[in-house]
Parts: structure tokens; sequence; C-alpha cells
């Protein structure tokens, strides 16, 4: 079909007669390809069904050489020239290419010209599929190489990443293998600093040495009683080490943040208020204070009967706080060694500072905290000279700006007045027994994640529990579900309520209730 139009068209593109010998050639060159069998390369287009062609090379002077195979014998050859869109000639040729010689006897040559795009017939017949079939090759050419240059640089990322790691592996070690090979050092106590190169150190136990301070060194850092490093050649001042602290000491830092938060809290709304006024409204908001021209407060002491709420609001002050909490007991600072309990006070500071803002959070404050008395013994003598390192570091010539002391106690009578007064403890904030308003409150908080029964009468419950503490509040819940556990049930009862308040407030032995309610 295609072939009888390429020779229509070969007929009508020249003005001139064609000569005989010509016309046979057109003839041959039209059954040649009206007689090619009908098959197709495979990297081409599907559009190339009316010819058997075979691709030959690449020219200079064409774009491709294509082999028609023809009958009795005959090869007849298709040029296709950059661009084409009109077949010139038909007719024999003495050479195809520079690089295709062919004897005198060749076929004919079909050249395709891309300029010329008069024939529509003729360019969607035998150009456009020739065009469309390079073009698909070698854009599936370029897309796979485009897919292996994208691969190939996925590769290279992950060795330039897998270098970089083992580059830091390599410089770590050798920083280490020179930390390694670096003779020992002495360890000495800045004692004064003498100009900007010079330094006195203490060294134990051989004496104190005025040496010379390195380069990266910052002087300004160094202050009395800084740890440094002296090289053992040389005493030369090497480095600065940090504080030495007590393990015990540093253990007393909370790392877990309490869930504890001011809504767990009921019934003390305004002690919650005013310990914000000292503690968070300093450590948040400073410049609030510069403003007024006030010094900030230092600390201050709750004071109650146990179980009123003392512990939980500090340590919802540590979680609504973003800084360091440290909690340490009254008496873990009591040792038996004369002038450990100092050290640790003295430690406790040090680690406060090296991690300000920090709130120190001294519970049972009246174990250290007694008022002095003569004539003491031994024991109570190390007791006041804890206390006396406590009182200098409360308001010593140390600062203390970013540090914030929260103590508790139940015993505000027998507290030394040295430790009370303005200065060191700058507001003392009472927890008195909860009203019925505030035990209805807390109650409420308490049993909101309890599956209870509709109802209950919880305000009758607190009134029932007059001068009762939070503590015995939270009791009296944790009781009434205990009590709808032995009758295996899940939801909690009136009756349970009425049978824990009894419980805790001793109407009731508790034997007897809990055999009552066993074999009920």
């Amino acid at each position: 079909m295609a072939c009888g139009s390429l020779l229509k068209l070969l007929a009508t593109a020249s003005a001139a007669p064609v000569p005989e010998a010509e016309q046979s050639v057109d003839i041959q060159a039209n059954r040649a390809l009206r007689n090619a069998p009908k098959l197709r390369l495979s990297q081409f287009s599907e559009d190339w069904r009316w010819m058997d062609a075979v691709y030959l090379e690449m020219t200079e002077s064409a774009l491709a050489w294509y082999k028609l195979p023809g009958p009795q014998g005959f090869t007849y050859f298709l040029k296709l020239t950059s661009p084409s869109y009109l077949i010139k000639q038909a007719s024999h040729t003495s050479t195809l290419s520079t690089q295709q010689p062919v004897a005198s006897s060749s076929p004919p040559v079909l050249t395709v010209d891309w300029h010329n795009i008069e024939h529509s017939i003729l360019v969607s017949s035998v150009a456009k599929p020739f065009k469309m079939a390079l073009d698909s090759f070698f854009h599936n050419k370029i897309e796979s190489m485009k897919l292996e240059i994208i691969q190939g640089q996925a590769v290279l990322r992950r060795l330039e990443a897998q270098r970089n790691d083992y580059n830091s592996r390599v410089r770590l070690l050798r920083e280490e293998l020179g930390l390694l090979q670096q003779p020992g050092s002495y360890v000495g106590e800045v004692v004064k600093v003498m100009g900007t190169k010079k330094v006195l150190v203490k060294v134990h136990p051989e004496g104190k040495y005025v040496v010379d301070i390195s380069d990266n060194v910052d002087i300004t850092k160094l202050t009395v009683g800084k740890r440094v490093t002296l090289l053992s050649d040389s005493y030369k001042l090497e480095k600065m080490l940090p504080s030495s602290v007590d393990p015990l000491v540093s253990l007393m830092m909370v790392e877990k943040v309490p869930d504890s938060t001011y809504d767990m809290i009921g019934g003390l709304d305004q002690q919650i208020k005013e310990i914000k006024e000292v503690i968070e409204l300093g450590l948040k908001h400073p410049e609030l204070f510069e403003s007024l021209g006030i010094a900030q407060p230092k600390g201050v002491l709750l004071y109650g009967p146990p179980g009123t709420g003392k512990t939980l609001l500090a340590r919802a002050v540590a979680h609504h706080t973003d800084c360091k909490f440290i909690r340490v007991s009254g008496s873990e600072l009591v040792q038996k060694y004369i002038g450990e309990g100092s050290r640790m006070v003295r430690e406790l500071f040090v680690m406060a500072r090296e991690h300000a803002p920090s709130i120190i959070f001294m519970d049972e404050i009246d174990s250290i905290g007694s008022s002095r008395v003569e004539g003491s013994s031994g024991g109570d003598s190390e007791v006041q000279r804890t206390m006396l390192e406590l009182l200098n570091q409360l308001d010593g010539f140390e600062p203390t700006k970013n540090i914030k002391v929260i103590m508790a106690t139940n015993r505000l009578d027998i507290l030394d007045p040295a430790l009370l007064r303005p200065g060191r403890i700058d507001r003392k904030i009472e927890f008195p027994p909860p009203t019925v308003e505030a035990r209805a409150d807390i109650l409420r908080i308490h049993s909101r994640k309890m599956n209870l029964t509709r109802g209950i009468n919880l305000t009758k419950i607190a009134e029932k529990m007059n001068g009762c503490s939070g503590a015995e509040l939270k009791g009296v819940c944790t009781e009434a579900g205990m009590f709808a556990l032995r009758e295996r049930r899940v939801h909690v009862t009136q009756e349970d309520f009425d049978l824990a308040t009894a419980k805790v407030l001793n109407k009731h032995d508790d034997k007897e209730v809990s055999l009552g309610k066993l074999w009920k």
C-alpha cells in the first residue's frame, strides 16, 4: 500500500520525463518493496510495517542506511538524510557513502529528504515512521541513561556518607590515641590568679607553685578553688576540670520530671499562688524584679500538719518550671564523721550553680535546722555544723540568683531563728487542714478516674471527715476501690465509700469490716 504511493509520488516529484532505465529501476524497486517479507525490527516502532529494513550504519552524509532485500538476489538501499520528507531519486549509484563503497552494479538507492513537507501522504507512510521510530529509540536510550545516572549518584552519595563516617571515626581514634600517648598530669587547685599569664596553684601534697597558663585556657573562667590539670614535665596549666561532686550528692538530682501538676492539688489555691510568685516568677521573668528595683526571693518554707500537700506542691513546681530539680532529705545530710555533712551541703550548692537555673527541695528540714542549744553532744555538734554551712550557702558570698530553695517541715516551732530570717527564707507558706469545700475538691480529684456509680455524694463524705488531711482523703478513695475489689466488682458504690470512711476514721475495726465484706 505504502509502496504504491511511494512510486506515484516518485513519478510526480520531477517535471522532466524519466528515462527508460530509471523507469525500469523504479519498477524493480516497487516490486522489491512490494514482495519483501512483512517483517519489522524489534527496536523500531510498529508503524514500520511496510518494509523489512536492516540497519547498516551511520554516515557523515546521511543519518542512516537501510538495506531492502528484493527478488532474484537484488538488494535495495534506503538513504535517510537529515531531515527529509521527499524522495528525490530512485536510480543506480556508483557508491553509497564514503564508509560504504558499492560495486558498479549496485542496486538503486532511495534518498529521503526531511526539509520538504509538501507530500503529506509520504510523511505518514515513509518519513514519519522513520522519525517516530528514531525518536522512540533514542528517547528510551536517554531515559535508561538518566536512570543509570540517578542510580550512580545514589551509590556515590552512599559511598561519600560512608567515607565521612570512616573519617570521623579515624579522627576520634587519633584524638583518643593522642590523649593516651600524653604523659600523666597533676591535679591542682587554683589559689590565686596572678596577672594574665600566671596562676598560683596548690598541688597536694607537694605544695604551691606559680605556673604558666596554656593558650587554650580562658583565664576569665579561672576562679579560686577551681580544679585544674598541670603537665608533668613543665607544670603548665593545661585544662580546667569540673567541680568534684560526691556521687551521693549527684544522685539527688531528679532526672525524670514529676508528673504532678497544679490540677492534681485541691483546696490549696492560695498556697499555689504564693509559691508561683516566689519560685516561678523569679525564674521565668527576672526582669520584673529588676524594673521594680527589688531583690528576688531566695527561699520559701512550707509548713503544716503531715499529709496536707507540701511535697505534692513541690513536685508540681518541678513539673511546671523548666529547670533542674534537686531533692534532698534533711536526714541524708546527717553524717557521723566530722565535716561530711558540711561538705555535702557545699557540693549540693556547687552542683546547683553548675546546672542553674535550679530548685533545691529540702524535705524534713527540722532534722538539721533545729535551734542550737548549749552543751550538746558530739552528734548534735555535727548537725549544727551542717546547719551553719547551710546558712552560709543560703546567704553567703557566693551568688545564688538562679537557685531557689524550697523547705518543708512539720515542726516550725523548733527551727532556728537564723534559718527563718528574711534573706534566707523570704516567705513562709502555711498548709492548714482542708476545709469542707477543699475536702470535697480533693475527693473529686482522686475519684475522677474511678468507675463510680450514680448517686455518690462526695460532699456528704467530706463533711464526715472533719479534720482529715488530703492524704487521708486519698486513702478513702483507695479503700473504697479495695472494698469493690473484694466483691469482684468493677464499679464503686456509695456503700464502699461509707465503709472506707469508717475504716480511715477508725470507727470500725479493720478486721471486722474486712470479714463482713468478704463473706457478705
